[in-house]
């Protein structure tokens, strides 16, 4: 019986920019990215979605990105801006995602013209999943305001919102076509919102860079106490490494490994359960520290390594465990995050767990008395220590 066969590669290419007051009319970054995308005589639109929080934090951002526009005229500006609510509402609730779809219908946005976020990681995700299944695809920017999407989700080729109650049920694999880091916008974040992102370089650097770790630990202090420098050079160094395992990896994760995930399965069901009370990069902060405590009791690391793990978490002022994260028997709540984890990964369970600082390895099955074990560790130690370190000395 004949058939037919045809296989095809298609390259994907996209930037990552860093600077400072991007739509200040004496900083051409912008306009000259958008002009050497689209070298045609023909003006493409331009209309961006604001997260609301960013706009309260910066009352001239609207007028900002019209006069830049009013400037540099390459590119034809939508006048109106949709300005949705940050945070996890954008992804969970479709009538945001609805909101998109309906100004690329009434704005006319073709395939050749751009939707520009700019907001939290949630805002990107969003956004990027409603520009990737309008038109087939519209060419999307991302803009990201805070150190957590500036570092991880930004930076990345993921967007999504949630479905039954489940984390990026929806979404896509689609880089956007360029990405501008704005240091000035993180100058406005609470201290919050400020420690939250640094999880994620917490993340990557145990997993793929020692040297990295030990810089974290080097410069605790320093971005706790919100040293700009410092944090620009996390935030650099931080998506300089998501990049790179985007390169030679995996970056539609077509297999079931996800390293970037490590600490993730616990994260995402915890934020649920707290009803997104908990941020994001303080639940990934807590999965980490179970899974660092897991390590240790299997004998994958040492217990000076755990220690050094949980006082980086605690010296940047996350809290290593909550109420939530307790593990009574088999059918504990947090436990449906390993499940969740299964299915979102399409197949057999994967857990990375560290082997090291800077190194892991990936495992298919979580033992559960051991993981009660890990919890009870760390709760035991958060009472006992008035010092809030969370693992002891």
């Amino acid at each position: 019986m004949e058939h037919l066969q045809q296989s095809f590669t298609v390259q994907y290419n996209f930037n990552v920019f860093f600077t400072s007051s991007l739509f200040s009319v004496e900083n051409d970054l912008f306009n000259n990215f958008l002009a050497g995308l689209n070298p045609a005589k023909a003006a493409k639109k331009i209309f961006f979605v604001l997260d609301e929080g960013v706009v309260n934090a910066h009352p001239d951002l609207k007028a900002s990105i019209k006069n830049y526009f009013e400037k540099y005229n390459h590119t034809h500006l939508v006048s109106d801006f949709l300005v949705i609510p940050g945070g996890e509402v954008v992804k969970n609730e479709t009538q945001y995602f609805d909101k998109v779809l309906e100004a690329v219908n009434t704005y006319g946005i073709d395939r050749h013209s751009f939707i520009a976020a700019i907001g939290g990681g949630a805002v990107l995700d969003m956004v990027g999943y409603a520009a990737n299944v309008s038109h087939r695809g519209i060419k999307h920017i991302r803009i990201p305001t805070t150190v957590l999407s500036q570092n991880d989700s930004g930076v990345g080729v993921k967007n999504g919102i949630n479905y039954f109650n489940k984390k990026n049920f929806l979404g896509t694999f689609s880089p956007p076509v360029a990405v501008f880091n704005d240091a000035l916008f993180l100058r406005t974040l609470s201290d919050r919102d400020w420690r939250s992102g640094i999880a994620e370089a917490i993340k990557v650097a145990l997993i793929k860079d020692r040297e990295f770790f030990e810089w974290l630990e080097a410069n605790a202090e320093a971005m706790a106490n919100r040293n700009m420098e410092a944090m620009n050079y996390q935030i650099w160094k931080c998506a300089k490494l998501h990049m790179e395992h985007i390169r030679s990896g995996d970056p539609f994760e077509s297999g079931s490994a996800r390293p970037l995930d490590f600490g993730h399965w616990s994260a995402h069901k915890l934020e649920y359960l707290s009803n997104f009370e908990i941020r994001h990069g303080e639940a990934v902060a807590m999965g980490i520290a179970l899974d660092t405590v897991y390590a240790q009791l299997s004998g994958r690391i040492s217990e000076a390594d755990a220690q050094r793990i949980i006082k980086l978490i605690q010296v940047l002022g996350f809290e290593c465990t909550h109420p939530l994260l307790q593990v009574s028997n088999g059918d504990s709540p947090i436990l449906q995050g390993l499940e969740e984890f299964r299915e979102h990964l399409g197949g057999e369970l994967t857990i990375t767990l560290l082997t090291g600082i800077g190194s892991g390895e990936e495992v298919h099955e979580m033992d559960t008395a051991l993981l009660k074990q890990a919890a009870e560790t760390l709760n035991h130690q958060a009472n006992l220590q008035s010092t809030n370190n969370c693992y002891g000395n």
